[in-house]
């Protein structure tokens, strides 16, 4: 493999010095590029577009070459796993992810088994090593997953739900299946990443997106007692240096303490914490990635670009931050916005720690 060229992000992962913020976007390949469109088009469908290493690489490496970002994403979806376990995912237009066997029996749920990531998932490290050798040092390849309670989510409601009865119901009336569907999750989670690793992603992420719809108690419960196992599982070197692992909970502000000590290198905000206060509250314990709101990018360049500059104060000439949206970018983003926000992140230097 050659030698990394831009390691920003994976030292600003490990809260070491940096010349600049780097940056890099949750979705940064999707909808709003028109080249993406194109590419999707000539797969079929997105399920295609996933499984091909080829294109996967071909739309992972397209907003590099727009943008001058720090770090690519392998282009894949988190359903992945639940895919390969045998619910038969596919994609409805206009209506997101949807399982043709969602889990709704006791036998369903104790039949389930964890996937040879080699294997079953095989097309997933393919694209990654195909990515990593076409990005040729240039920047580091993240991987990721979902996190156990987000894929059971879509497990258990057969798709995306608006008030989650279904999971939620199972939690309180069956946590015996529910913790059962998690660690079967958990395992194959971590053995997915740590594939990713293997195939050649040098950062991962767990996007514990519905994290948040959850309560106190039964976050700790479902969620966090999941992550935490998945950190002490990854495989944290590779070649000689550090892997981090990012962890993501949308809606998680509230839970940013036992987020920082649960094994993670860096914690993504969403944009509804104020990332000065965020840091002052991690105290060291991580690095801190986000948090403008994604709908800033509806603006004009000149706002994107004064918002971007709030958020990067906020933080303060510290190391430990890598900027990003609070969520995902919208398709509906015009891309001459985003050129404006990654070059007012880049032009933003930072006083002397």
């Amino acid at each position: 493999m050659s030698r990394l060229k831009n390691d920003t992000l994976l030292r600003a992962l490990l809260r070491e010095p940096t010349e600049y913020t780097p940056i890099w976007l949750m979705r940064q390949a999707g909808r709003y590029l028109p080249e993406y469109r194109e590419t999707r088009k000539r797969a079929g469908n997105f399920l295609a577009l996933c499984k091909s290493p080829a294109l996967a690489c071909e739309v992972t490496l397209q907003p590099l070459a727009r943008f001058n970002l720090d770090a690519a994403i392998l282009f894949s979806d988190i359903l992945t796993i639940p895919d390969a376990m045998g619910l038969g995912l596919y994609f409805s237009e206009g209506e997101g992810p949807k399982f043709q066997r969602p889990l709704t029996q006791e036998w369903e749920i104790r039949n389930l088994s964890v996937p040879d990531p080699h294997v079953e998932l095989r097309y997933v490290m393919d694209a990654v090593a195909e990515i990593r050798r076409a990005l040729d040092g240039s920047v580091p390849l993240i991987g990721f997953a979902g996190s156990p309670w987000t894929l059971a989510c879509y497990m258990v409601e057969g798709g995306s739900s608006d008030d989650y009865r279904a999971v939620k119901a199972m939690a309180y009336a069956r946590p015996d299946l529910m913790h059962h569907i998690l660690d079967i999750n958990t395992r194959a989670v971590t053995a997915y990443l740590n594939a990713q690793i293997e195939s050649g992603a040098q950062a991962v992420m767990v996007f514990d997106s519905w994290g948040g719809t959850l309560s106190d108690g039964a976050w700790r419960e479902f969620s966090l007692a999941y992550l935490r196992k998945i950190a002490a599982g990854l495989v944290r070197e590779r070649d000689g240096r550090r892997v981090p692992a990012i962890a993501f909970t949308k809606g998680g502000g509230l839970w940013l303490d036992a987020l920082a000590d649960s094994g993670f290198d860096a914690i993504g905000l969403d944009w509804t914490i104020d990332i000065g206060r965020a840091r002052e509250q991690a105290a060291g314990r991580v690095a801190l990635q986000g948090n403008l709101d994604p709908a800033v990018l509806f603006a004009t360049p000149e706002v994107v670009a004064n918002e971007a500059r709030k958020v990067l104060d906020a933080f303060g000439p510290h190391p430990g931050h890598v900027f990003n949206l609070g969520h995902g970018i919208s398709q509906h983003t015009p891309p001459e916005n985003v050129v404006a926000l990654v070059e007012a992140v880049h032009a933003h230097r930072r006083k002397a720690y």
